[in-house]
């Protein structure tokens, strides 16, 4: 334990006198963003506890939010809760936890401050939050991060925005059931909006993939009846992946 860097050993002497089961993990390369947590781990950006650090202005208390890497705090909801809040300097942030910005734990801070869970994390049976250092992470589920904190869990993020897929669903659900009833020809699910979208592979006109689009005139009816089907699936559910 001696080895590992003076912010990770308060995280692992907290856990461990916590009974935690998972001791912090060290990686290869730092993991300041939760894109990077995510890319180094292999799991989705949303798993990934990213913690946010405020300065309250009435007392100069830290104010740790803890929330999903594929949210954005709302400083107004927060206010809500503890008061006029301000932005954090990296002075600030290293004073008060104790760890440096991209790697400060949930726990085991320098100075007591207020803690708020949001309540998005929940949507993970597993998280990872960081372990007192750029390098460092830890695995807990939400309800660890909660009983380790000891921090309510509130609605502290802005609202999401539809993804492109979501927007596009319902006229691409609505032609896919329409083309049940179309004997021969198999009507083409093309509709002249030829852009794809990244997260998912699927075009934002049709909800076909790269090779679904290639393919399509070559295909019998059978098979092209089978990618209307595949194109309704992915109507009904849009954000599936």
């Amino acid at each position: 334990m001696e080895l590992l860097p003076e912010g990770v050993q308060r995280v692992t002497a907290i856990l461990r006198a916590q009974g935690h089961p998972h001791a912090p993990l060290m990686l290869a390369d730092a993991a300041r963003t939760a894109q990077q947590a995510a890319d180094g781990l292999g799991v989705e950006v949303g798993q990934i506890a990213k913690s946010i650090i405020f300065r309250r202005k009435v007392d100069d208390v830290a104010v740790l939010v803890v929330t999903s890497g594929d949210r954005r705090v709302d400083e107004k909801k927060v206010e809500a809760l503890v008061g006029k809040i301000g932005r954090a300097d990296a002075e600030f942030v290293k004073i008060r936890t104790g760890f440096s910005i991209g790697g400060v734990a949930p726990v085991a801070h320098a100075c007591e401050g207020v803690t708020l869970i949001d309540r998005e994390l929940f949507r993970f049976d597993e998280i990872w939050a960081a372990a007192g250092h750029p390098h460092g992470v830890f695995k807990l589920r939400p309800q660890d991060l909660q009983a380790l904190t000891q921090a309510p869990v509130v609605d502290v993020v802005q609202a999401s925005q539809p993804t492109p897929e979501a927007l596009a669903a319902p006229a691409v659900l609505a032609r896919a059931r329409l083309a049940r009833d179309v004997t021969q020809p198999v009507p083409s699910p093309c509709n002249s909006v030829c852009r794809m979208i990244e997260a998912s592979g699927w075009c934002a006109g049709c909800f076909r993939s790269i090779e679904e689009i290639t393919n399509w005139s070559r295909m019998t009816p059978p098979e092209q009846r089978a990618v209307w089907g595949l194109i309704e699936q992915r109507a009904q559910h849009p954000t599936n992946r």
